[in-house]
């Protein structure tokens, strides 16, 4: 009991800090344009995080803690082990401001320590390929969409001043980033439902037919939630102004971008990364001004973290697993 309750502790720590290293991906654009102040961007950002599961299932939550790893070959010892990794690497890409994903920390994390403890058999390769492959689709869908978007803005917006335009945008950028974030509530904090569950599941407190209890549903919401607004200003710099310069309607377009591309995958139960999709739909909404309008080497560096992520989190896990096998 004692080490669920660590496990639990450090699953709810993991979406504290999940919800200030993300706050970038609900609160950047917004507050690059200038639409609301820092502290009322977050709070905005943290309140339509809450909200999300009043609005969505939990797919999401059922992929990850079902669909992943066989769960009736998790142990406590593989959560707390898969948690530590994640949780390291959270801390290490937040300090350097780099807008990594949490999302695969901590899938890459519970499938490293799954396998240490199993070996590969234990995963469904199925699922772990299919995540592997939004690490790509996930920033290109969020690009074409925030493209399209921005092409019907401009359309629509050809006869308006500029600073009337300006003036629309900014109120229609309050209804998109609360969208955005209704998206990254629904798919992140159900990550972390997933392994408090597999972690019932592993202490005999709960079947995988079971449904996930409504306190851990709560819990995790109001984790990220709170994470929201400590912030992440470190990783809001990079997302709001590094990668390209926005502009009201520019920021419209790329939270609808991302919203719609959350919507889609949360209601099919693919775990995607909500930063990977908001990068991709900023660097969307910044190539309908010209090509040079994204800072590439910004992009090309971010695209990198992305790809080392899953395997430097499974390897960290893996090792930590051993770690702790001789400790407990």
């Amino acid at each position: 009991m004692t080490l669920l309750i660590i496990v639990v502790a450090l699953a709810l720590i993991f979406d504290l800090i999940n919800g200030f290293h993300d706050a970038a991906n609900s609160i950047a654009t917004i507050v690059s344009t200038k639409v609301l102040t820092p502290f009322q961007a977050v709070a905005w950002a943290a309140l339509f995080n809450f909200l999300a599961y009043l609005v969505f299932g939990l797919h999401v939550a059922n992929t990850i803690g079902k669909g992943i790893v066989h769960p009736e070959t998790i142990t406590l010892q593989v959560v707390l082990a898969g948690l530590i990794g994640a949780i390291t690497w959270n801390l290490v890409t937040w300090w350097f401001g780099i807008p990594s994903s949490s999302s695969h920390t901590l899938i890459g994390g519970f499938v490293g320590a799954a396998v240490a403890h199993a070996g590969f058999s234990v995963i469904f390769l199925g699922e772990v390929l299919r995540i592997i492959a939004f690490i790509f689709l996930a920033p290109v869908i969020g690009m074409m969409t925030s493209i399209l978007i921005s092409g019907i803005v401009i359309l629509l917006s050809r006869n308006l001043a500029y600073g009337q335009a300006n003036s629309i945008f900014k109120r229609l950028q309050l209804i998109s980033s609360a969208m955005y974030s209704l998206g990254h509530g629904a798919n992140d904090a159900q990550k972390v439902m997933g392994i408090i569950f597999a972690s019932l599941i592993a202490a005999n407190m709960a079947n995988a037919t079971d449904h996930i209890p409504f306190w851990v549903v709560l819990s995790c919401q109001s984790a990220m939630a709170i994470g929201t607004l400590m912030g992440g200003w470190r990783i809001v710099k990079t997302m709001g102004t590094r990668i390209t310069h926005l502009r009201s309607f520019e920021g419209f377009s790329a939270e609808t971008g991302g919203a719609i591309t959350l919507f889609a995958t949360g209601m099919l139960g693919i775990p995607v990364s909500t930063t990977h999709t908001i990068t991709g739909a900023i660097i969307g909404a910044g190539l309908t001004k010209r090509l040079s309008a994204v800072r590439w080497g910004v992009t090309k560096s971010i695209i990198i973290a992305w790809i080392i992520t899953i395997p430097i989190t499974s390897f960290l896990s893996a090792f930590v697993y051993y770690l702790t096998k001789l400790i407990l």
